[in-house]
């Protein structure tokens, strides 16, 4: 006699179907193992799908790497930053900002290049005599002393005491002391020069109400090749600028150029600088300043653009007294390559800095020393 389903008899105790399975009529065998078969082939479907999924994610973040320069060099950077507009770095910029994310380029670092030493730059400050005491003086006893044998001063006259703490690292230009197109490009043409003379890798122009962080600076060039066209800087505005040229015979063009403004320090590559010469070495710079009437920085852009072809790569790791300074988070200070001070919206315009003084106690903190200290005491100068 056969067993009655669920029978004591059957020395399961009730307490498994895989137990019970071999007392089932075939057809019952047959359904429950057609089931734990589907099972097993969907959690083995699953498996495999997610091992994939993974493995596309992986190959992807390869690719990312390698797009973005780490892997395979400096080319790579370059050509993913002409991929983007002037405008399409600032979008990013102040989206990163809102996250409170460092900025782009300073992320590959000296991964690219390594190697680069500060003897390779030339720093060229611009000032006048009438900053000599004030401004200078402040730049003198914080940065600059720790980039002394890389740093140039032109000014437009002649001072004993100046000369006597620079040596022949001040340049005299005998140019005009007004702030004008001439005058501005006048001192450009100088610093111009005065770098393609020096046979060194870069040429950086700051103006004296500028505090260059040296390491940071380094950082940033190292992503980068002195022999590739390169022009870096911060543009002060988030559109191109468009200008009138004068063209022979009384005839103007309407020209438009991305520059970077030369209130937050720019960069320029040995091979963009000599490729430049044409337009902007000695009398020439202001006879192209001429054609476009506009200051010095302005017909940098302009050369670079629309004489040459090329392109300006958009860094907002230099600043000028023209923003807001004061929306810089203060643990990103560091990392900036210029800083500046002044007056924006006729408000005293400087970097958030806490210390254990009032500002009326301490009215040196909105100037770059204090900006020093903040610098040292992150190990960077």
């Amino acid at each position: 006699m056969r067993p009655a389903w669920g029978s004591q008899t059957l020395g399961c105790g009730g307490r498994s179907s895989l137990c019970l399975l071999g007392f089932l009529p075939w057809r019952w065998k047959l359904a429950v193992m057609r089931r734990h078969l589907l099972r097993c082939l969907s959690g083995a479907a699953l498996l495999l799908v997610t091992m994939a999924f993974l493995s596309m994610r992986h190959r992807g973040t390869q690719e990312l790497v390698r797009y973005q320069g780490v892997g395979d060099g400096t080319s790579d950077i370059l050509e993913h930053q002409a991929k983007m507009s002037p405008a399409d770095v600032l979008r990013d910029s102040s989206r990163r900002q809102e996250l409170k994310e460092p900025p782009g380029p300073s992320k590959v670092g000296s991964s690219v290049r390594r190697g680069l030493e500060l003897g390779e730059v030339f720093i060229a400050v611009k000032t006048t005599k009438m900053f000599h005491q004030t401004r200078l003086e402040l730049l003198l006893d914080t940065w600059i002393s720790k980039a002394k044998e890389q740093t140039y001063v032109f000014t437009d006259e002649e001072d004993e005491a100046l000369q006597k703490r620079m040596g022949d690292h001040v340049v005299f230009t005998n140019c005009s002391a007004e702030h004008s197109h001439p005058a501005l490009s006048c001192k450009m043409a100088a610093e111009f020069d005065a770098f393609l003379a020096s046979g060194l890798s870069w040429f950086c122009h700051l103006d004296d109400d500028n505090y260059l962080n040296p390491q940071a600076l380094l950082k940033l060039l190292s992503s980068y090749s002195p022999d590739q066209d390169v022009y870096i800087g911060k543009p002060s505005l988030n559109r191109p600028i468009h200008a009138s040229e004068t063209m022979p015979n009384n005839q103007t063009r309407s020209v438009r150029f991305w520059f970077a403004t030369g209130g937050a320090g720019f960069c320029i590559s040995r091979r963009l600088a000599v490729k430049m010469a044409p337009w902007a070495s000695g009398s020439n710079f202001l006879s192209t300043s001429e054609l476009i009437r506009l200051p010095d920085d302005c017909t940098v852009g302009y050369i670079v653009e629309c004489k040459l072809g090329g392109r300006l790569l958009p860094n907002m790791l230099f600043h000028s007294h023209l923003e807001n300074l004061q929306l810089i988070p203060r643990p990103q200070l560091p990392q900036q390559v210029t800083l500046s001070y002044g007056v924006f919206e006729k408000k005293l315009n400087t970097v958030e800095l806490a210390g254990p003084f009032s500002q009326h106690d301490d009215p040196s903190r909105w100037v770059p020393e204090s900006l020093a200290r903040l610098a040292c005491s992150q190990s960077l100068l």
